[in-house]
């Protein structure tokens, strides 16, 4: 079974971040859906806060109808979440030249640390390109409705 990662802190998870998933779907078996823990973008709380508990629930939802999705939280690096389920690549989404580059950077890094671990980039879709999570918290801020940027679940 080939199974791959797509890691982020999905704070919260768009469906930008659901088309990453069909698409890596089609090429891999098994996709686990590994929710960092980053205090920089994610819970000032701490790892496995109600706040990343909801997060791992409300990615449940979306594909608990499929058993190819795994979502899970971690707080450890990449590479060994990648260990523990014998992922053969890291899958990532890229909007942009700047998303590139740090995507490039944690890749060369990811296959540095764990002896070949290959990332594969997802180019977004054009509707998707705009879309972030940070845009809809800002969203959700100012009180707007952010329902069509959140996959159904």
């Amino acid at each position: 079974m080939k199974t791959a990662l797509f890691t982020g802190t999905f704070n919260p998870f768009t469906i930008g971040h659901a088309d990453i998933v069909e698409r890596a779907l089609k090429i891999f078996d098994q996709i686990v859906i590994g929710i960092g823990y980053n205090p920089d973008k994610g819970s000032k709380e701490g790892f496995m806060s109600p706040e990343i508990e909801e997060r791992v629930t409300q990615i449940r939802k979306v594909y608990e109808n499929d058993p190819r999705v795994i979502v899970e939280a971690y707080s450890d690096l990449t590479v060994d979440l990648a260990e523990r389920h014998n992922a053969v690549a890291i899958v990532k989404g890229v909007r942009s030249i700047k998303d590139y580059e740090y995507e490039r950077d944690q890749a060369d890094f990811n296959r540095l640390l764990s002896n070949g671990l290959d990332t594969i980039l997802f180019y977004s879709r054009p509707e998707f390109s705009a879309l972030s999570s940070s845009m809809v918290r800002t969203l959700e801020m100012f009180g707007k409705d952010v329902s069509r940027f959140i996959p159904k679940g």
